[in-house]
């Protein structure tokens, strides 16, 4: 009986190990925002797809053009792999983006001031180094003394909303 409990167990991390290393490519056919895009599969299924471990600006934020901007000219148009980490209620995979073969699509847009490393969910320690490299530079967000990162921008509208009703 304990080798049976033992097998499932084994089986069920086996196959959340597989689960969470699973691999796309596709062409990129539209960009939402700066951390959010529409790819189209090899066997043309559209998936939306959302970056992992980062936050780009929100709308209506400073920067928000400007992530979204960078995302199109890095990816729009050309084919990419992504690395899904895991599916979130939207259904969008939440991923790594690799793209001209290298360039990781997180790493670059903080590297570039365009997006926050979201530390809460991220165990990627080179995105805090490229943030913090990115903040001493003033690139980019960090240009501005008092930047508003969107998970605490989406927070505040939430508070001015449910003050309205």
């Amino acid at each position: 009986m304990n080798t049976i409990k033992l097998f499932l167990v084994a089986c069920f991390v086996l196959s959340t190990l597989v689960s969470n290393s699973q691999t796309l490519s596709g062409k990129v056919i539209g960009i939402m925002d700066g951390d959010t895009f529409k790819l189209l599969t090899s066997d043309s299924t559209l998936v939306k797809v959302r970056l992992a471990n980062i936050d780009c600006p929100e709308k209506k934020q400073p920067f928000s053009a400007r992530a979204k901007e960078f995302t199109a000219n890095a990816i729009f148009g050309k084919t990419v792999t992504i690395n899904i980490q895991k599916t979130d209620r939207y259904k969008r995979y939440i991923s790594d983006v690799i793209y001209d073969d290298a360039l990781s699509l997180c790493h670059e847009l903080v590297k570039h001031g365009l997006a926050w490393h979201y530390v809460k969910y991220s165990k990627d320690s080179a995105l805090q180094d490229l943030e913090d490299r990115a903040k001493d530079a003033k690139v980019g967000l960090w240009r501005d003394p008092k930047p508003i990162a969107p998970w605490d921008w989406r927070s505040s509208k939430k508070k001015k909303k449910s003050r309205l009703k």
